[in-house]
């Protein structure tokens, strides 16, 4: 874990999201799916982002600017810096035999670099509109669906299930496929387990997200 100040290169559209680009400086990149703390300007708060792709000297991080801390985000220029913390939490294993990334919505983010380090294995993914579906692009053999179509339904038998998304999701993927790695979503404050601001109850156990997960193996 290491805080930087780190220069921006770019904020790309992609589709509905935001690709925010900076320069790695002394960052370590990390396991897939762990997440990094990124100052959003003028908020008292940091936001927390898992890492999307990694290019050469660079973090990239796909944001959807919903609130005013993510819109921040969406609106630095390049030569602006922000303060980056990081990588924090677990992420995923990636000794798996059969893997198939799952992911809804905004829920791809980490998807992009663990197909990376997985050499590309298939992925299936849902999204709200065909706009916010662009993001894709960024996932390799990836097969696409738009709802009302559930991203459920296209998930075969026999794989080593990796997902990441909203919570209904998360629990659907969970009751289909016992054993999945799931990357589960929530508000943090300090990142590394000091708040409590991320517990979230899973089978009737809290569980502080930034050091126990965000990464939870399905039972």
């Amino acid at each position: 874990m290491r805080r930087e100040r780190l220069d921006v290169v770019a904020n790309e559209p992609v589709g509905a999201y935001t690709l925010l680009r900076v320069r790695r400086g002394g960052i370590d990149t990390g396991v897939p799916g762990q997440f990094f703390m990124l100052e959003a300007p003028g908020r008292l708060l940091p936001r927390p982002m898992s890492l999307c792709l990694a290019p050469p000297g660079e973090l990239a991080f796909l944001i959807d600017p919903v609130g005013p801390g993510t819109r921040a985000l969406c609106t630095l220029d390049r030569g602006e810096a922000l303060q980056v913390l990081g990588p924090l939490g677990n992420g995923f294993h990636l000794d798996v035999a059969r893997p198939l990334l799952v992911g809804g919505g905004i829920g791809i983010a980490p998807l992009p670099y663990l197909s990376e380090q997985l050499r590309h294995p298939p992925a299936v993914l849902g999204f709200r509109s065909e706009r916010h579906a662009e993001a894709a692009s960024l996932v390799p053999n990836a097969q696409v669906c738009v709802e009302p179509t559930l991203v459920t339904e296209l998930i075969p038998p026999g794989f080593d299930v990796l997902a990441c998304g909203p919570e209904p999701l998360l629990e659907a993927v969970r009751a289909m496929a016992g054993g999945a790695q799931l990357a589960w979503e929530a508000p943090m404050a300090c990142g590394y387990g000091a708040c409590y601001g991320c517990a979230v109850e899973i089978d009737g156990a809290l569980k502080r997200l930034c050091v126990e997960g965000p990464v939870l193996c399905a039972a």
